[in-house]
């Protein structure tokens, strides 16, 4: 039977800060909830992909050359492949991301994923 998934749920059982959670898989794309707090990331762009954050609580600041996004709980922001951003994490933030599978490396996370 297809299972449904509960987002809060699954990011809430979460015990780890920046540890990533696949929560699904959407036509090659990997859909993975996290926790961040007090963390801002390198600049970086992913040449392969698009990229989703999802604000599941909290907010947070996704960085541009040319500006900053600030998302609250319930936004969204779909981040052109090739863009140069970073996140920005100074409270504690749940989130969603989506993503080309393959897309996140310990690089572009902060060293993070894959742990």
């Amino acid at each position: 039977m297809i299972e449904k998934v509960n987002l809060k749920e699954r990011v809430n059982s979460i015990t780890e800060l920046f540890s990533y959670l696949e929560v699904g898989n959407l036509n090659n794309h990997m859909l993975n909830v996290l926790q961040a707090e007090n963390r801002t990331l390198e600049f970086h762009a992913h040449d392969r992909s698009d990229e989703m954050f999802y604000c599941i609580e909290g907010e947070f600041d996704i960085e541009f050359s040319d500006g900053i996004a600030h998302l609250y709980e319930g936004d969204f922001i779909i981040i052109p492949k090739g863009t140069s951003h970073r996140p920005i994490c100074k409270s504690l933030v749940k989130c969603l991301l989506i993503e080309i599978d393959g897309t996140l490396t310990r690089e572009n996370t902060g060293g993070a994923y894959g742990n």
